[in-house]
């Protein structure tokens, strides 16, 4: 399956990335700082935070980079380079339209298999940046419909949400690595050489893999309630750009398909902090990419009375 051959990419993508970052971690303390006279191998605290630097922003860096590529593994889709039928056109020129209203680059544009009418845009850069739509949301939304949700995507990323979101994400895995491996050293090795005290190695692992565990659950929170808040602001962005009205239709639309067919949000997809539609119930809010849809159409009709 499409899904399971990408999130296996991304699996083996960040396992290299942690070998590469760690062993390029240990050359950069042991030997590279030290030949210029900056030794910081005495000083753990020193040392893990420069370590959880590197690989908290550096995983997150590179995932962003590659964006593009993986969201392209994952799914069955096409480029549009140049439109062969009305729906592509409305696709294609809407988007280059913004773009040319922003002073962007276009981004890519592309249009990938699925059933949900959803749509995404990621990249590293405002002006290096893909913009792709579900078969899903070109069969059952309405032309100006349609390109209400391609303003919402081109609100993201002239926003730069995808590099927002990277900077959030790197800042939580560093203070999950850094906190985790802090209090693992602390039990784990002798705290007082000279007087001979022993450390617990098997009680410092059960404390880090609970803090890796609950921590990474915290981090997992931050992440998801700042994507929630800059759905908000791209559903303004398309509102300011096609009106308010073809939002909300959209939105309406996008939410009677999911409610007449009962689809279910899977939280395999990894490419969900990217779509225009998402849902959670309970608890698991906390944990949503997405507000829900009643809550976004509401946003925008207070926009309207308020007059914003």
């Amino acid at each position: 399956m499409k899904w399971l051959k990408g999130i296996g990419l991304f699996l083996v993508a960040n396992f290299l990335i942690y070998l590469t970052l760690s062993i390029t971690a240990n050359i950069l303390i042991n030997v590279v700082l030290p030949a210029f006279g900056i030794d910081v191998r005495g000083v753990f605290s020193q040392q893990l935070l420069v370590w959880s630097l590197v690989i908290g922003f550096g995983g997150a860096f590179l995932s962003l980079a590659f964006s593009k590529q993986a969201a392209r593994a994952m799914l069955d889709c096409y480029q549009i380079t140049q439109p062969r039928n009305h729906a592509e056109q409305v696709i294609y020129g809407s988007v280059q339209e913004i773009a040319q209203r922003l002073h962007i680059t276009r981004p890519e544009v592309w249009v990938y298999e699925s059933p949900d009418p959803n749509a995404f845009a990621t990249g590293p850069t405002k002006n290096n940046a893909m913009v792709a739509v579900s078969t899903g949301l070109l069969n059952n939304l309405k032309e100006s419909e349609v390109k209400a949700v391609l303003a919402h995507e081109m609100g993201h990323v002239f926003n730069g949400d995808m590099f927002t979101t990277t900077v959030l994400a790197g800042l939580m895995n560093t203070f999950v690595h850094y906190i985790s491996n802090f209090v693992y050293q602390f039990i784990g090795q002798p705290q007082d050489r000279e007087e001979g005290q022993a450390g617990n190695p098997m009680l410092a692992f059960v404390v880090y893999i609970v803090l890796q565990i609950v921590l990474s659950f915290l981090a997992m929170m931050v992440v998801s309630w700042h994507s929630r808040r800059r759905e908000f602001a791209a559903d303004a962005f398309s509102a300011k750009v096609y009106g308010r009205d073809s939002m909300i239709a959209a939105l309406q639309s996008i939410n009677r398909w999911v409610n007449r067919t009962q689809f279910e949000y899977t939280s395999r997809d990894a490419l969900a902090t990217m779509k225009i539609s998402g849902k959670s119930s309970g608890m698991m809010h906390l944990f949503a990419t997405h507000p829900p849809i009643e809550e976004r159409i509401a946003a925008l009709q207070r926009s309207v009375e308020s007059g914003g």
